[in-house]
């Protein structure tokens, strides 16, 4: 299909979205694979029809996170059709994201643009990245139904449905955070998963910072403002909360001289902090962030107002920002799927990522976990698991497409190989300036080399800056490491 030929059928889609419809209607235009003129008319929903004898089988897969864009970099592009439909158009690297919150890393670098990991989605004529989210799903007529991401966007399109048939469908959509159902979180907490929260984060602290400097304010409320607040003792809780706690000590300090004693951090956890950690890593860190001036608080939260939150016991903590990082679960299109559930309310998958009893359907990374006939426990919602399931996978449907079933309902049987297996290889955590924890145990109970203080925090460092997925980005953060170490972070609001 001749590039001018694909523009001039979005374009006609740009113009006249859809109106919903409940038949799918196939055109096979030769022009384009969009069957627009078809939802013009009326006779149903724009979108990709079913792929034909002699085509390439297409893998639909939703999501851009780790399980999905390590899936799609290694899949077969000569064989298969990739087609992406995700809210986002770039992948995470969501263990450096605390480090953008206060500019000692610049946003672009822990974000990898999809069409750098699998080029085909921008330059093949079958494969497309579409800025949707998928709403439904049916199963028997290999179809999902999508709905454009336009939030946030003035003066743009008002959302439309499409349908995309697919041969192959991955579910890789993530998970959402948790809240608990605790009152009051979802309007006035911050969460860190996406670039735009750890954006929001960085502008909300810097206004507190200049508006606490403003003739006029009085000094209950100036405290209040200057007060950050982190909910959540896991490895994301406290790496910001140690890379707050530096810039405050390293940054603020110097540049608001005028407001530097009323700046502090609390961090609150119900349990233990890191508790997936070996114990001795756990007191260490611990330690640091009690030196580096950050306040340790036990308990739970019941209830979050636009300017305090109240714990079980009644104690009232006010903040200027608030952020929430008490874990993830399952979201609610996760859970309204028709498919069979494991604990908590992923999709149930077996040994080989399936979705049982569906033909041609998988889930890997965190919208997943084992179902309980496997006799496996559900998977951690670790970056580390949905890499390794993503990878196994495309292993998996390459497999099953030089077999010959790439294509839906194929009547080839394949062997698939070898059941999915992890191995855990450890976890790391920053802890504040030139300090980190690195616990290489393959599980809580066992044994195995645990460490802490520069040498984890060089570790650490040197890992992460491997595992950034391309050279543009691993340089990107290493001169930004570099800038800050020499100039400091910058401060300014943008």
């Amino acid at each position: 299909m001749a590039a001018s030929s694909l523009l001039r059928s979005l374009s006609r889609i740009s113009r006249a979205p859809p109106a919903p419809a409940t038949a799918f209607y196939h055109h096979r235009a030769p022009c384009s694979p969009f069957s627009s003129a078809a939802a013009a008319a009326g006779q149903g929903l724009a979108g990709l029809g079913p792929t034909g004898k002699g085509e390439k089988a297409r893998v639909v897969v939703l999501g851009t996170g780790w399980a999905g864009s390590r899936l799609m970099k290694d899949l077969d592009t000569g064989g298969y059709d990739v087609v992406c439909v995700s809210p986002r158009n770039h992948m995470v690297f969501t263990p450096l994201l605390a480090s953008t919150c206060v500019g000692t890393l610049e946003f672009r670098s822990v974000a990898e643009p999809l069409a750098r990991i699998q080029p085909a989605v921008s330059s093949s004529p079958g494969s497309y990245f579409l800025l949707a989210r998928c709403t439904g799903v049916d199963p028997e007529a290999h179809t999902i139904e999508c709905e454009t991401v336009t939030e946030g966007e003035k003066d743009t399109l008002e959302p439309w449905k499409f349908k995309v048939s697919y041969d192959k469908l991955v579910f890789g959509c993530g998970a959402e955070a948790s809240t608990f159902g605790i009152k009051g979180v979802t309007e006035h907490a911050t969460f860190l998963r996406e670039v735009h929260h750890a954006q929001e984060i960085r502008r909300k602290l810097l206004l507190n910072l200049m508006l606490s400097d403003v003739p006029g304010i009085s000094e209950k409320e100036k405290r209040r403002l200057l007060h950050c607040v982190v909910v959540g003792g896991g490895p994301t809780g406290v790496e910001f909360s140690g890379e707050l706690s530096d810039f405050i000590t390293r940054d603020v300090k110097q540049r608001y001289a005028h407001v530097k004693d009323y700046v502090h951090v609390t961090l609150i956890e119900a349990n233990e902090i890191l508790s997936s950690f070996d114990v001795r890593l756990r007191q260490y860190a611990i330690n640091q962030l009690v030196k580096s001036g950050v306040k340790l608080v036990r308990g739970i939260v019941k209830d979050v107002q636009p300017d305090k939150l109240i714990l079980d016991n009644g104690e009232e903590v006010p903040y200027g920002l608030l952020v929430w990082s008490t874990g993830v679960g399952a979201s609610s299109f996760v859970k309204s799927l028709p498919f069979p559930k494991s604990a908590g309310g992923r999709i149930g998958v077996d040994e080989w990522l399936r979705v049982p009893s569906v033909p041609d359907v998988f889930a890997i990374g965190d919208c997943s976990g084992f179902l309980e006939s496997t006799g496996k426990e559900v998977l951690p919602a670790l970056a580390q698991v949905a890499e390794r399931q993503g990878k196994y996978l495309a292993v998996l449907l390459n497999h099953v497409l030089k077999a010959g079933g790439g294509h839906a309902n194929s009547s080839v049987e394949v062997d698939l190989g070898p059941k999915f297996v992890y191995k855990h290889m450890g976890s790391m955590a920053t802890v504040g300036r030139y300090k980190a924890l690195v616990d290489l145990r393959q599980s809580k109970d066992s044994k195995g080399v645990s460490i802490a203080g520069f040498a984890s925090w060089f570790i650490w460092r040197s890992a992460y800056l491997t595992r950034v997925v391309s050279w543009r980005n691993r340089l990107y953060v290493a001169i930004n490491w570099l800038t800050t170490m020499i100039f400091g972070r910058d401060i300014s609001r943008i």
